[in-house]
């Protein structure tokens, strides 16, 4: 299956072979691209059931994943204050027609943080087993409480990106995927096997643990404890705004293939100097985001930051498909 996309920009050509989405450019007459997104190639020795193993990845990154085998020891805190203000009037005018599913700033953050890793492709990079892996799909996690109360438990929801959704297919998923989980008389998927393992007695559960361990150093973990599962996603998301909490550190795990963890904090109030010099008060969020340093440098970590702004600041990029480039020009 090929998606297909005309666009007018410079003649270059990219690929990445051997990963599910292949990105080819291609000129077809005067100024106008192609953009194809092709079903992953067959499978190849040292490939993981989830991801393919990136045999030409910078040697510095491969020494670090022996170097430094523990994620938790390479971590990199970026903390960014992200101006919302044009994105918050997006979604006004947007919801002002009362549609059926209403559009949030976390459902705008969560296309974004899809489309900034399906144009950097770095950030859906992991090391696991000592060697450099990049996904075959860009997976977003969160956490959704059952009910707003202390003792009500909590579900893993996960969304898996495919090449033409944009915003409005982005919030139906996590808007029916939500209400679909506070329906069920119980917890399923991934949320019901984990609870049925951690009340495993003590000797077993040490011993399940060791050997899932092990696995997925080798990359042979099973898809049900997989699937699903926020420590085995492109990043994990905590939308902390929803509760009026700041954005905070979290770290990352050693278990699983996580390599990025982002926080959300709460809308507050700030001053910005424009462009032409006068004083604004705009509206800001503050993003904390934990990194593992050996997927990529800081470098690259900071420009992904920039091209979250730049989408915040240019929200109508959120109306096409993910598969459409933002085209935007680092400086």
């Amino acid at each position: 299956m090929i998606f297909e996309l005309k666009c007018d920009i410079f003649d270059f050509e990219y690929g990445i072979e051997d990963h599910v989405i292949f990105f080819e450019r291609k000129r077809r007459g005067k100024g106008e691209i192609v953009l194809a997104f092709r079903e992953t190639p067959k499978h190849k020795w040292g490939d993981r059931r989830d991801a393919v193993w990136v045999k030409d990845a910078p040697g510095l990154n491969v020494l670090m994943g022996s170097l430094y085998p523990n994620r938790t020891d390479c971590e990199v805190y970026l903390k960014q204050e992200i101006d919302v203000t044009e994105i918050l009037k997006y979604i006004d005018e947007k919801n002002s027609g009362e549609p059926e599913i209403k559009t949030t700033l976390f459902h705008c953050f969560v296309a974004m943080v899809a489309r900034v890793c399906n144009e950097r492709p770095y950030l859906n990079r992991f090391i696991q087993g000592r060697r450099v892996y990049e996904r075959n799909d860009i997976t977003i996690s969160f956490l959704a409480k059952r009910r707003f109360s202390d003792h009500s438990e909590e579900s893993l929801m996960q969304y898996v990106a495919r090449p033409d959704d944009d915003l409005n297919a982005i919030s139906r998923f996590i808007v029916g995927d939500v209400n679909k989980m506070r329906s069920a008389p119980a917890a399923t998927g991934i949320t019901d096997t984990i609870n049925k393992i951690g009340h495993l007695p003590r000797p077993i559960l040490m011993l399940t643990v060791k050997i899932v361990r092990w696995l997925d150093f080798w990359g042979k973990t099973p898809g049900f404890l997989t699937e699903g599962d926020s420590n085995c996603a492109t990043v994990l998301m905590s939308n902390l705004g929803s509760i009026k909490c700041p954005s905070v550190y979290h770290h990352l795990n050693n278990y699983g293939t996580t390599s990025i963890f982002i926080t959300i904090g709460k809308i507050h109030k700030g001053q910005e100097i424009m462009d032409d010099g006068s004083v604004q008060i705009r509206d800001f969020v503050d993003i904390g985001a934990t990194l593992d340093e050996r997927i990529a440098d800081g470098f690259y970590f900071a420009r992904s930051l920039k091209l979250i702004q730049h989408i915040c600041n240019n929200p109508e990029l959120l109306d096409l498909k993910l598969q459409e480039e933002s085209n935007y020009e680092f400086i």
